[in-house]
This record gives C-alpha cells, structure tokens and sequence, in this order.
C-alpha cells in the first residue's frame, strides 16, 4: 500500500508526541543537542534505523548538533506515516544517546 500525506490535524497530533520536532519547508524536522564526540554514534544508530525502516532522513551535522528532515518521496515529498514512524525512532535513538532537543 502507498504511503500517504498525513493531513494537517493527524500532523498536530503526532507532533505532540514527538518533542522537538516540527513542519519546515515540508518536512519533518528537529535538531538535537549532543555531546561532539557522541554525535557520529547516533549517526551510525540512526542509519543502522533508517536502513532497517528503508527510509531515510535529510541529515546535517554541525559541531554537535545533528539534525534531522524527513519526508516520503514516494508520496509527494509529503510526511507520512513513515516519517512520523522514524522520527520516533531517532529521538528515543537521541535518547540513548544523551542528545536532547536543540530547542529546549
């Protein structure tokens, strides 16, 4: 089955759930904090999820911040339920990691 766009009020919903993420040019985003040496493991934990899931995130790495865009190609370069799914993924992955939110 396709993937498809999740409507604006299923966006604000998951988005609730996901602490630190938000809409941004389209995209599912958000930036975490970590410590510069722990950056490239989450890295590699996020790939490792992103090739499991078949799905992968926008990722820029600056000093230690790490951040994150996901949307679905497939569908319109629009977010999904795919993207909503890996971006829980990657923050309980920030979790592990000691990484926090960039924006609180």
């Amino acid at each position: 089955m396709p993937a498809t766009a999740l409507t604006a009020d299923e966006l604000d919903q998951v988005l609730t759930d996901l602490p630190g993420w938000s809409v941004q040019d389209g995209s599912l985003a958000a930036e975490f904090k970590a410590e510069r040496a722990r950056v490239p493991e989450l890295y590699r934990a996020v790939a490792a999820a992103e090739d499991e899931a078949n799905h992968h995130a926008k990722i820029t790495i600056l000093y230690g911040t790490i951040g994150f865009g996901l949307n679905t190609h497939d569908a319109g370069d629009a977010i999904t339920a795919l993207d909503t799914a890996l971006a829980a993924r990657i923050s309980a992955l920030a979790a592990e990691h000691g990484a926090e939110p960039a924006g609180g």
